[in-house]
């Protein structure tokens, strides 16, 4: 059976290790335990010829970028309630910094040598959704999640990131 590929690496990637950083931060954000689809979506505008009644045609329209959940267990590390706080404060409207609520993130995919395989740039994030804690039950046996739903206005892969050679 022939193997039709334009690099080194015929196995896929596997999607549980992964770090999410803010950019301009080294250290990645603690904790991190899923990261949703970064999913894009392009609308169609069909349209036809005025010659051709019975064939539509098709071609691409604006594109929208679907929010993207994070989820990490809850530790005292602060980072995503300091975040998900600046486009609400129980101070009132004049307490929401408008200068720095959105940030621009990178989710780096790796291999399984603990080697960054990939990575996407995700820009002017901020955080739509919050949940700070999970709900508490004492009869189950489960790691605490907090979870931040994050609109995005694109992403792109960041194509630095080289495939390495595997040993």
């Amino acid at each position: 059976m022939a193997q039709f590929t334009r690099n080194n690496r015929i196995d896929p990637y596997k999607n549980f290790k992964f770090r999410v950083y803010f950019a301009g931060i080294p250290d990645p954000i603690a904790g991190m335990s899923k990261v949703g689809a970064l999913k894009r979506t392009t609308e169609t505008v069909s349209h036809r010829d005025g010659g051709d009644n019975s064939t539509p045609r098709h071609s691409p329209g604006t594109s929208k970028f679907e929010p993207i959940t994070f989820e990490r267990g809850v530790t005292h590390d602060p980072a995503f309630e300091e975040w998900a706080n600046l486009v609400y404060s129980t101070n009132g409207d004049a307490a929401i910094s408008l200068a720095n609520f959105r940030r621009d993130l990178r989710v780096d995919l790796l291999n399984e040598q603990g080697v960054v395989a990939k990575s996407y740039l995700i820009f002017r994030c901020w955080v739509s959704e919050y949940t700070a804690l999970p709900e508490l039950d004492a009869n189950a046996n489960a790691t605490a999640i907090e979870m931040a739903t994050v609109q995005n206005e694109g992403w792109v892969r960041d194509l630095d990131v080289r495939e390495v050679a595997e040993t």
